[in-house]
């Protein structure tokens, strides 16, 4: 009679583990430069909308609390906090290549039409036709950025904590009109200790 085999009990938690581990998508630097080229060429008025929109809502690259992660850590670093985001997310999926092909669909574009615009509005800025225009984009753009705001807040945890560095910040650039740079420096080693070892 044959002898039932010892289960390899390392072997299958390997295989548990394995099973149990999320797949990382297999994103491209081509696909990377498309997606990006995409948001910022969508994205007027701002593309911090678009980015929540094409990273999060469409595409699925990225899940709610990873992009309000990312862009924590890319308001806190010089420079754009989008153009941070591309180059982290771009190298996150491939590498050097990635960071190189996301930051250029995000600069690319733009930076075409930028040279374009300078020039109509040197000749046409001061129509009253395109001031209202203008005017209105503004409004649009404070909309969308504001709609992403009150999305973001979905992934905060349910405590008084979070609100209050929100309150906090609000208050100092919105009301007191102090520089954003000396607003964020204050807060930040506060709410870092306030989150210190909580749960998630």
């Amino acid at each position: 009679m044959q002898q039932p085999q010892p289960i390899d009990e390392s072997t299958n938690d390997k295989v548990g583990d394995t099973a149990m581990a999320p797949i990382a998508p297999n994103i491209g630097p081509l696909a990377l430069f498309l997606a990006f080229s995409q948001l910022a060429l969508s994205g007027f008025g701002g593309v911090l909308p678009w980015a929540h929109r094409t990273l999060v809502e469409r595409k699925g690259w990225l899940t709610e609390r990873e992009f309000v992660d990312t862009l924590a850590l890319g308001q806190l670093l010089p420079g754009p906090n989008i153009g941070n985001m591309a180059v982290m997310i771009g190298y996150r999926f491939a590498g050097y290549t990635g960071a190189a092909a996301a930051f250029a669909g995000l600069v690319g574009g733009p930076f075409l039409l930028m040279i374009a615009a300078g020039l109509l509005y040197t000749r046409y800025g001061a129509l009253p036709l395109v001031q209202q225009a203008l005017s209105g984009m503004s409004a649009v753009a404070a909309g969308l950025v504001l709609a992403t705001g009150l999305k973001m807040t979905a992934t905060l945890k349910r405590h008084w904590r979070p609100w209050l560095f929100i309150a906090l910040s609000l208050a100092g650039v919105g009301a007191l009109r102090w520089p954003l740079l000396a607003v964020v420096g204050g807060l930040a080693p506060f709410a870092i200790a306030a989150a210190w070892g909580t749960e998630d």
